[in-house]
C-alpha cells in the first residue's frame, strides 16, 4: 500500500480525503497548524475521527514556515503530496492578505520543495473557483481567464498555480490543480454557508443574508469532492481540473429547504450584498468525467439532509459553533 502526505489534514475536505486513503489500506502522514482562522473546536473534531485511526500519522505544523515545513523531507518518502492546506475565504482575505500569502503561496513552495527532496512524482493543489473573477462564462470552464482575480485569496491561490507549474516543468513533478467550487456537507467550514443556515435556523438566530437571495451557488457534497481528488493521483502531466459546482441552487431557495428539514421558520436579514461576492457560480465539470472518470453520486435532496441530520445528532457543541 502507499504512504501519502496530506496537509490540512483537520480541514473540511483534507480529512475526508485522508479518511477515504486510510479505508483503501493506505497511511497517511496529516499535517496542519491548527490555527484559528475559524472555530478550532471543529477542526478538532475533524482530527479526533482521524486519530483514532492506526494508518493516520499526525504532524502538527506551519508549512509556511520553512525549516519546519523542510522536516518534513526526512519523514518521507511519499508516494504523493496532497496540498490541501490553505487560507481559505473570500472575505476574510480582504481583511488579512498577509497570512493567505504565507499559507497559500509560501506554503505551496515549501511543500513543493519537500515534494522535490523526497523525489516524489505526484503533487495535487487545493485551488478554487474564486479565481475566475467576475462575470465568467456559466457553467465555467477551466479555459475561462482567471487572469483578473478580486480578492487576495483567489490571487494567492494563482500564485499557487504558477509556482506548481514551475516545478513541473522544473522537476518533472506530475501535478493535478483542482479548482474547487463550493462544497457541503457534515462537519463543514462553519463560515461556508449550509452550516450557517443550518446553526441560525436551528437556533432561532438572524439568518443574514448578503444581497437579495437570488445569488446562486453550484455545491457539491464533500464525499464526491473527496472521490474525486483522490481521483487525481492519475498521471496527467500538468493539469487544472475544476472540480465540483456541477448542482446549482439559490441562497433562498436553499433556505427554504433548511426550513423545512427543520421544521422552523427562519428570521431572514437582508443586508446589503459584499463586493468580494460574485452573483452566480456553476462548473462546467466535463474534464473531470472525461479525464478522471469522475461522477458524483450525491445530490443535494440526499446529502442536504445528511449535513442537518449531523447538525442535529451533534447539536450540543455545534450549536454554539461561531460562525463569523
Amino acid at each position: 500500500m502507499s504512504r501519502y502526505l496530506v496537509t490540512g489534514a483537520a480541514g473540511f475536505i483534507a480529512s475526508r480525503v485522508s479518511q477515504f486513503l486510510m479505508d483503501a489500506g493506505h497511511t497517511v502522514v496529516g499535517v496542519d497548524n491548527l490555527n484559528d482562522a475559524y472555530d478550532p473546536r471543529m477542526k478538532d473534531y475533524r482530527l479526533q475521527q482521524l486519530l483514532k485511526q492506526e494508518l493516520f500519522h499526525f504532524e502538527k505544523m506551519d508549512i509556511s514556515d520553512k525549516n519546519t515545513a523542510l522536516a518534513l523531507v526526512d519523514k518521507g518518502p511519499y508516494d504523493a503530496v496532497f496540498n490541501l492546506a490553505a487560507r481559505a475565504g473570500v472575505r476574510q482575505s480582504v481583511q488579512n492578505p498577509w497570512v493567505y500569502v504565507d499559507t497559500n503561496i509560501t506554503g505551496t513552495l515549501n511543500m513543493l520543495e519537500v515534494t522535490a527532496r523526497t523525489g516524489t512524482r505526484k503533487f495535487i493543489l487545493a485551488s478554487t473557483s474564486s479565481i475566475y473573477g467576475a462575470n465568467p462564462p456559466i457553467p465555467t470552464p477551466e479555459t475561462a481567464s482567471s487572469d483578473l482575480p478580486l480578492q487576495p485569496y483567489s490571487a494567492t491561490k494563482k500564485g499557487a498555480e504558477a509556482l506548481c507549474h514551475s516545478y513541473h516543468y522544473l522537476n518533472n513533478l506530475d501535478v493535478t490543480v483542482f479548482r474547487y467550487f463550493t462544497v457541503y456537507g457534515p462537519a463543514a467550514r462553519p463560515d461556508m454557508v449550509m452550516f450557517r443556515l443550518t446553526q441560525w435556523i436551528a437556533e432561532g438566530r438572524e439568518v443574514r443574508v448578503n444581497g437579495d437571495g437570488e445569488q446562486s451557488r453550484g455545491f457539491t457534497y464533500l464525499d464526491d469532492i473527496a472521490r474525486g481528488t483522490i481521483l487525481g493521483l492519475k498521471p496527467v502531466g500538468y493539469e487544472i481540473i475544476n472540480l465540483g459546482g456541477h448542482q446549482v441552487i439559490t441562497i433562498n431557495d436553499l433556505i427554504h429547504r433548511v426550513e423545512s428539514l427543520l421544521g422552523k421558520k427562519a428570521n431572514i436579514v437582508y443586508q446589503d450584498r459584499h463586493p468580494a461576492d460574485v452573483l452566480e457560480n456553476s462548473a462546467n465539470v466535463d474534464k473531470a468525467r472525461q479525464m478522471l472518470g469522475w461522477q458524483p453520486q450525491v445530490s443535494l435532496e440526499e446529502g442536504i439532509p445528511n449535513l442537518v441530520n449531523w447538525y442535529l445528532a451533534e447539536r450540543s457543541w455545534v450549536s454554539q459553533i461561531l460562525t463569523s
